[in-house]
């Protein structure tokens, strides 16, 4: 087989290959051997997310796409690549000083386009946009805390609350959370409910008074360096899944490579 660009190194592949499921035994019986290797299926599927290509087009080094598509699919539906995200985080959290559980989080939408696949789709009038929205949560080195997938034209702070809803009750340690001014109002106080007696609060980030147009925000900065990292991976800028829980995966996919390869070089 040749080597691919997105193909993981040595050093890479040991930093994950404990946290891939292994081919499962039947016991007293030898059974088929796998079609493909752990780390070759891997490869494959970070080709995906980098190169954007379709499943069918995978070049046949990596194998039969139809088995490398099924466990794609099976490992979303049962949250394998969000267990390999978690523990990867965790663990490059830690590499870097920082306690596994975070106490600080920024959230943001980002719209994207959809192909003509099906699925959930709707219209962003803020951003022009026909498709779907990305509500991300991300700790204060712009690692991924959360992710949900809605049509275009949710609004920030109702997806927000899907959002956080379940983020709060994942990390007890949360305290404060930074959002732009397209989430304040009601969310607020929102928010604070969740934990009426703790100091988790909504910090609704302004922008220097007087200023027109884009500019580089406290804290925000950190969620837009993520999603600028997303468009790297070509098969994240725009939505091709029909599933939401296959673009979550694609997002989460997008992470892992990354948080390997800084693990590896540490």
């Amino acid at each position: 087989m040749h080597p691919y660009p997105t193909d993981l190194t040595d050093q890479e592949w040991n930093e994950i290959r404990g946290l891939v499921p292994a081919p499962k035994a039947k016991p007293g019986k030898r059974g088929r051997p796998p079609k493909l290797e752990r780390r070759q299926l891997l490869n494959a599927i970070l080709y995906i997310v980098r190169s954007g290509c379709a499943w069918r087009l995978l070049p046949k080094d990596f194998g039969p796409w139809s088995t490398i598509y099924g466990y794609f699919r099976k490992w979303s539906q049962d949250w394998t690549w969000k267990f390999i995200h978690d523990r990867l985080r965790d663990r490059l959290r830690k590499a870097c000083g920082r306690r596994a559980a975070p106490t600080a989080a920024t959230i943001d939408s980002q719209s994207v386009k959809t192909a003509e696949q099906g699925g959930p789709c709707g219209y962003d009038a803020g951003k022009k946009i026909k498709g779907r929205k990305r509500h991300l949560a991300v700790d204060t080195l712009g690692l991924l805390l959360g992710v949900r997938i809605t049509e275009a034209g949710m609004q920030d702070r109702v997806g927000a609350q899907r959002l956080l809803s379940v983020l709060v009750c994942t990390f007890r340690w949360l305290q404060i959370i930074w959002a732009d001014r397209g989430y304040q109002g009601r969310l607020v106080s929102w928010v604070k409910a969740l934990r009426p007696w703790g100091k988790l609060r909504l910090d609704i980030v302004q922008p220097p008074h007087g200023t027109k147009g884009f500019h580089v925000q406290r804290k925000r900065w950190i969620i837009e360096r993520t999603f600028s990292l997303f468009f790297k991976s070509k098969r994240l800028r725009t939505d091709y899944e029909v599933r939401t829980d296959h673009s979550e995966a694609m997002i989460l996919l997008c992470m892992i490579r990354i948080m390997v390869r800084r693990l590896s070089s540490r």
